[in-house]
């Protein structure tokens, strides 16, 4: 790992674009090698020495700031403002780009695309740094994976990962330029709207690993099929390197298919031992294999061919069967980056909020899973709500669940909401509201109509009476839907009324 940061100058900018308007007109007491000290697209926090690179999106245009970020230099210096920017040619013309070179002293260069220009930046500054770079996409559980893998390497030393919503066209260079000399690694989480983004996500972070948490049925609505959706999240591989790894879950064969249409390299797929018998005969066999303790506490490793354990029980630092199963993925990178998964001991791992969080409201313990939600994630948080509690191994008290709608689904919406209630009435849940109007809402209840309890309302406001009257102190509430929904505005209104009591 280097020692200290490589720099970004206006050479290697060159090389990417040609001169810059102005290459030329610096000021004669400016730095000969017109080194960046860093790289921004906000115009409000421009630093001395930056490169300002403006975006342009449906609502604003960075260009509009341009005159403000490389301020007139009357002395010559250009210790104020970005020491230099980019632009779109189809937003300035030919003249103003000059007079802003003239007025300002500093070098501008010309783009055909500015948010292409900043991922070809983030993919220059990854190669400049040459330290290892995981990259995740899923259906589900990116965000999770990516918070067990930041935490498996942290040994390593500083991890640099993405955060928040920063798994875009924008968010992903963003994190990638979060990293300096002193970074250990990167891991950056990379999500899909369509066909063709996360190519050009792999294109900017050329990973030398890449996991696949799963295929699902998110954003079904938009790409039409589930094998549309996993020829979306192969695209991951599109830069990987070739001496590169694959990290996958076995046994699914919509995944493998489109694998083998794209990605020739190694592949390590892993997967709980109880879960192998029910896989598809003709696929590849799981590499890395655990088995999961009965209260779904600790996974041990296995090792072939009689499956003998290869290592003492290791904790999982967040709970459910689904999240075991990002453990493992998390584990196979681990293990990639010269690590040994069995001697990382205790991993401490935080999630967003609306993830794998615990509350205690007025003694209901409450399951908040209200950042964003698809079938095979709600399905996976209903058997997380009536599992046994890892600590003491019991059922303990009465299981509710609110749920709300599940966004981006298409013509199959009705059809996956309606398996949604049927779950919560197979696992015999003590009571089900469901926040959704319209016709998910409906297909939502006909499924889950067996249930004792079972109301259904237009908003999470309209949730919390009822709620309360149901709860008692000792049960357990599972809150998930989509983001639209907003339904985290129900916790405090369920605090409030457990401070009441």
């Amino acid at each position: 790992m280097p020692s200290a940061s490589p720099s970004l100058t206006a050479a290697l900018l060159e090389g990417l674009w040609g001169p810059a308007v102005g290459g030329d007109s610096l000021p004669a007491n400016a730095d000969p090698d017109r080194r960046f000290s860093g790289v921004t697209t906000d115009s409000r926090r421009i630093a001395a020495g930056d490169l300002f690179i403006p975006l342009v999106g449906e609502r604003f245009d960075g260009h509009a700031f341009l005159e403000a970020v490389l301020p007139a230099a009357a002395d010559g210096s250009i210790d104020v403002g970005a020491a230099a920017a980019l632009a779109q040619r189809d937003r300035l013309t030919p003249q103003q780009a000059e007079a802003l070179v003239t007025r300002s002293g500093r070098p501008l260069w010309l783009v055909d695309d500015t948010l292409l220009a900043y991922q070809q930046v983030a993919a220059l500054w990854r190669r400049l740094l040459g330290l290892p770079v995981v990259a995740v996409t899923g259906s589900a559980g990116k965000t999770t994976t990516r918070e067990l893998i930041r935490a498996v390497l942290a040994s390593l030393g500083p991890v640099v990962a993405s955060s928040g919503n920063e798994n875009n066209d924008v968010g992903v260079p963003l994190t990638l330029l979060k990293a300096d000399g002193n970074t250990a690694a990167l891991v950056v989480e990379m999500g899909m709207r369509g066909p063709g983004e996360i190519e050009r996500l792999s294109r900017s972070a050329e990973p030398d690993v890449a996991v696949i948490t799963n295929i699902g049925t998110a954003h079904i609505g938009r790409l039409g099929s589930r094998e549309a959706i996993a020829a979306a999240k192969a695209e991951i591989t599109a830069a990987l390197s070739p001496r590169g790894l694959l990290v996958v879950p076995a046994g699914d064969p919509l995944l493998e298919q489109a694998l083998s249409a794209g990605w020739q390299g190694r592949v390590r797929r892993v997967a709980l031992a109880d879960e192998i018998p029910g896989f598809a005969a003709g696929l590849s066999p799981a590499d890395r294999v655990a088995r999961l303790d009965d209260t779904m506490a600790s996974l041990t490793l296995l090792r072939g061919p009689g499956r003998e354990a290869a290592s003492a029980p290791i904790p999982l630092p967040l709970p459910g069967r689904h999240n075991a199963r990002n453990l493992m993925l998390a584990l196979a990178v681990a293990e990639e980056l010269g690590l040994d998964p069995a001697s990382l001991g205790p991993l401490a791992v935080e999630v967003p909020g609306g993830r794998s969080r615990r509350l205690n409201l007025g003694g209901v313990e409450v399951l908040d899973e209200t950042y964003n939600a698809s079938p095979e994630a709600m399905l996976a948080a209903l058997d997380l709500l009536v599992a046994p509690d890892p600590a003491s191994g019991e059922a303990g008290g009465r299981r509710f669940a609110a749920l709300g709608t599940m966004l981006e689904l298409g013509e199959r919406s009705a059809e996956l909401h309606r398996q949604v209630g049927a779950r919560a009435a197979a696992l015999g849940l003590d009571g089900l509201m469901i926040v959704a109007a319209g016709p998910e809402g409906e297909a939502m209840a006909a499924g889950a109509g067996a249930l004792e309890r079972l109301a259904r309302v237009a908003s999470p406001e309209e949730a919390a009476p009822l709620l309360r009257q149901w709860l008692r102190p000792g049960d357990r509430l599972l809150l998930k839907a989509s983001r639209g929904v907003a339904l985290e505005r129900l916790l405090p209104l369920l605090a409030s009324a457990g401070d009441a009591d």
